[in-house]
This record gives C-alpha cells, sequence and structure tokens, in this order.
C-alpha cells in the first residue's frame, strides 16, 4: 500500500509526459482536449443527475481548457475512490483519497461534499452519501483519535506507531478536523434531503463519543489518553514531547496534535481547526435538538462552542507586527503564537468557505492579506504561479488546493480569473489537479491521483456557474 510520506520518499515528483494515474487513466497528452475519465465499464459509480451538470456546465464554459479540466476532475470521485454496496440492507460506502488505498474521515467527507447538492435528484447518489455518513459513523465508534481507516480489519503501514493502533485503522493521528467533517456532511445531507435515516443510535453514539473527545482534549484534567510517535527521520511526522506533544496551557481551546496536513503541530491549538469545531458543535446542536429532542446534549455543544470561541478570540487573534490583528495558526495559551498558514483544509484562509466567518470580516480580511503576502513562509511565488503550500510536501511546492480556496473565498472577480489561469496552467498537461506543483515548473508535481484537489476544483467551477456566470462565459 503506498501511502502518502512513502510515495514523496521514494521520488513523488512526476517528471513531465506519460505516467500512470488511476484505474483506468494513463496520463499526458495523447490528444488535446480528449477525456481523460475511464471508460464508463471501468467507474466506480456513475449518478445520472452528475453527468447531466456535468454536460450544463461545460455548455456554459467558453474556453475549452477549461472546460475539459472540468469534465475530467468534478466526477474523479465518483470514477476512481468510491466502493458502494449494502451491508446489513443499508448501504455502506468507502472512499478511498486515490493513489493511497485508505479512508480520511476528512477526505472523505470533503471528496463528496461537492455532490450533495444533487441528492434530491438521483436516488442512488443519495444512497451513496448516506454510506460515507453511517460507514464514518462506525469509524468514529472504533476510534475517535485516528484519522484513516482500512477497508476491512487488517495490516496498516503503520502498525509500528507507538500509539494504540487497531487492524481497522490505517494511520492514527489526532486531528479536531477529522471530527468535524463528518458533522459537516452530515448537516449537509440532513439539511438537503430531510432525510433522518442515518442519524439514529448509532451515530448519536458516535456524537456522543466526539463531544467527549473535544472535551477531553482540551486537557483541563490532565492531558487525556493519546500519544503518539513514530519512528521517522521526517521531523513533522513525529510527535515531541514524549508523543503528548509541546505544553500547553488550559484556555478552552482543544489540543490537535495533528494538521488536516497530517503534519504534527508545534503549538497544539491549532487555530483554523478549533474554529472548525465551533461551526461544527453549533450544526451537531441543532441536529440533537431536532432529531434526537435532547435539549441537555445540545445545550452541552453550545457550551463548548462558546467556550472555544471565546477562548479563540482571546488567545488567537493576536497582533502582528505588519498586518494588524489577524488569526494567528497555532497558540499555547501560554502566549507564544506562530503565524503561518497551510494550504490543507481547514487553514486560516479557508475560514469563509467552512462557515467561520464572513467574507468581508475585517479580521478575515487581515489575516487573508497575511496568508496571501511573503510574510506567510509557505506562501511561494515562482515563474509557473503563486500560491500557498506548506511543511508536508516543502519548500517552493505550491498546492493547487490553495488556489483554488483562493478563488472560492474571493470577493472580486480580477483575483478569481487570475486563480482560474493559473490552475489551467499547472496541470502539467495531465487533466487533473495535483497535491502539490514546483512554483517554476509544474511539471514536477507530487500525487498525480489526487481525488480531493480534483473535485474540490470541480466545485468552484459548479459555484462560480451558479454565483458569477460571466466569469465562464468569457
Amino acid at each position: 500500500m503506498l501511502t502518502r510520506k512513502r510515495f514523496l520518499e521514494r521520488g513523488g515528483l512526476a517528471a513531465a509526459g506519460w505516467m500512470l494515474g488511476g484505474p483506468g487513466l494513463l496520463l499526458g497528452r495523447q490528444g488535446e482536449h480528449e477525456t481523460r475519465r475511464p471508460p464508463s465499464s471501468e467507474r466506480r459509480f456513475t449518478s445520472p443527475a452528475v453527468e447531466a451538470l456535468i454536460r450544463e456546465v461545460k455548455e456554459d464554459i467558453a474556453d475549452p481548457e477549461l472546460a475539459w479540466l472540468f469534465e475530467n476532475c468534478f466526477p474523479n470521485t465518483l470514477d476512481t475512490t468510491v466502493d458502494f454496496s449494502l451491508k446489513g440492507g443499508e448501504p455502506d460506502t468507502f472512499v478511498i483519497t486515490g493513489d493511497i488505498e485508505a479512508m480520511w474521515l476528512r477526505d472523505s467527507s470533503a471528496q463528496v461534499w461537492p455532490y450533495l447538492t444533487l441528492a434530491d435528484r438521483d436516488p442512488t447518489l443519495r444512497e451513496l452519501l448516506e454510506g460515507v455518513i453511517r460507514r464514518q459513523t462506525r469509524c468514529i465508534h472504533i476510534d475517535p483519535y485516528a484519522n484513516a481507516f482500512n477497508k476491512e480489519p487488517g495490516e496498516s503501514p503503520w502498525a509500528d506507531d507507538l500509539t494504540d493502533m487497531k487492524p481497522e485503522l490505517h494511520e492514527r493521528k489526532w486531528e479536531v478536523d477529522s471530527l468535524c467533517y463528518p458533522i459537516r456532511l452530515a448537516y449537509g445531507y440532513w439539511k438537503t434531503t430531510g432525510d433522518e435515516r442515518p442519524f439514529g443510535t448509532e451515530w448519536r453514539g458516535a456524537m456522543d463519543r466526539v463531544l467527549e473527545t473535544f472535551t477531553t482534549q482540551q486537557r483541563k484534567e490532565g492531558r487525556g489518553p493519546y500519544r503518539f510517535q513514530r519512528v521517522t527521520g521526517w521531523q513533522t511526522d513525529t510527535v515531541p514531547g514524549a508523543g503528548w506533544g509541546n505544553p500547553i496551557r488550559p484556555v478552552g481551546l482543544i489540543v490537535s496534535i495533528f494538521r488536516p496536513s497530517d503534519d504534527a503541530t508545534t503549538f497544539p491549538f491549532l487555530v483554523p481547526s478549533n474554529l472548525f469545531a465551533v461551526v461544527s458543535l453549533r450544526q451537531l446542536a441543532e441536529m440533537l435538538d431536532t432529531i434526537h429532542r435532547d435539549a441537555v446534549a445540545a445545550g452541552r455543544c453550545h457550551a463548548l462552542a462558546d467556550e472555544a470561541e471565546r477562548a479563540a478570540t482571546r488567545w488567537a487573534l493576536l497582533e502582528h507586527l505588519h498586518f494588524g490583528r489577524v488569526w494567528a495558526y497555532e497558540v499555547d495559551g501560554f502566549g507564544n503564537r506562530l503565524h503561518m498558514d497551510d494550504a490543507n483544509v481547514p487553514s486560516l484562509l479557508s475560514l469563509p468557505y467552512l462557515g467561520c466567518c464572513s467574507k468581508h470580516d475585517p479580521a478575515y480580511l487581515r489575516t487573508r492579506g497575511f496568508v496571501l503576502s511573503r510574510s506567510n513562509p509557505w506562501f511561494f511565488q515562482g515563474q509557473a504561479a503563486e500560491g500557498v503550500g506548506g511543511p508536508h510536501v516543502g519548500r517552493d511546492m505550491i498546492w493547487p488546493m490553495s488556489i483554488i480556496m483562493r478563488a472560492l473565498t474571493s470577493t472580486r472577480d480580477g483575483e478569481i480569473r487570475r486563480c482560474l489561469e493559473s490552475l489551467k496552467d499547472t496541470h502539467a498537461g495531465t487533466g487533473f489537479m495535483h497535491e502539490s506543483f514546483h512554483k517554476d515548473d509544474p511539471s514536477r508535481f507530487t500525487r498525480a491521483w489526487f481525488a480531493w484537489a480534483n473535485t474540490l476544483f470541480g466545485e468552484l467551477i459548479v459555484t462560480l456557474h451558479r454565483e458569477r456566470p460571466a466569469l465562464l462565459a468569457g
């Protein structure tokens, strides 16, 4: 099984030209704007509603290359990564990330998110989405501290990690966002369909575990049960402090030992993940109150959300030397802070996208100015493009995800157009988004098959088609 780190360690910067992508995908320049989707017979799942939307949106895109990218990318999750079946008469959907054959709670939620609006038009798609929710529910019951799971109990390449590994786990990195994303997906599904079937006793028990885990990781009564170490030369792949992380002072925020990049935090209060948790807890409160008629549990969610929000405003909204009062990326409750941003979502750049604030919020706009400047150590400008990367891949490597997120959170047509041009210029002829590419040479990229980035690009195009159609029309 090829893991993300081992892909990089084996020289995963792809050269220009031919290379093997996902199932049925041979990437390269076979012909200008020929589809790069697998043949119909090799697609993992086909949704008539998704296919209809692809045709509709493509007709309204004036640029042939942009239309081609959209057609390749938007259905990539359904084409290549989903495994749908019935388990005990109920839908069950396992979603791999692409070239890593494991299911991340974060990635699987994000990969299917753009299809939610079509759930009422396609009963089979609705079943697939319900299956993701049910599978995630079982994963949380197995271990709320794990970020990634095997389809069935088996061996993991990380079985020797110094943590409480189980046969069902692919990896056990505690990330706050891993529990936020399933709530976001569940809430979006419920609001879109009105269907309460996935949210019975098993789901309710999983949500109790989420609330318990968040509360424990405020670390008001000791460090809690989670610790993690890995024998590796990759510094951000293991955890300081004998596996507990660097010290924190309990202030009401929630410890996240890892970032959504799967890299270890420096200061364990990861700010964008805490702000995401505030939103998720309030969504969960609404579901518990409405579906389960449990005002007490809903009140606990609201209380924790309010506490984390107050703590974030006090301890993480801080004066920057050049940009004024901005959100720090990480803090520790002692007054220390880390000013940076990472391309993975949740990020500071993505806060409006996740519902944490408005695109017009003054603190966000100041923070955005910082993130998209050279004051952010992981913002790179090169001959090919500019954008945010992160320690996960290293210096000078821009993540298309950051360019997509910049467009999704922008209020300016000119900025969005520049993002679209950058995305067109940096796919290296493959017709797909990648994990990252070199700022001066897009043919040097990581992960030819990274479904989250592909589907997020599709989401951007669908959003523009709905909200700013003139940007696609010419």
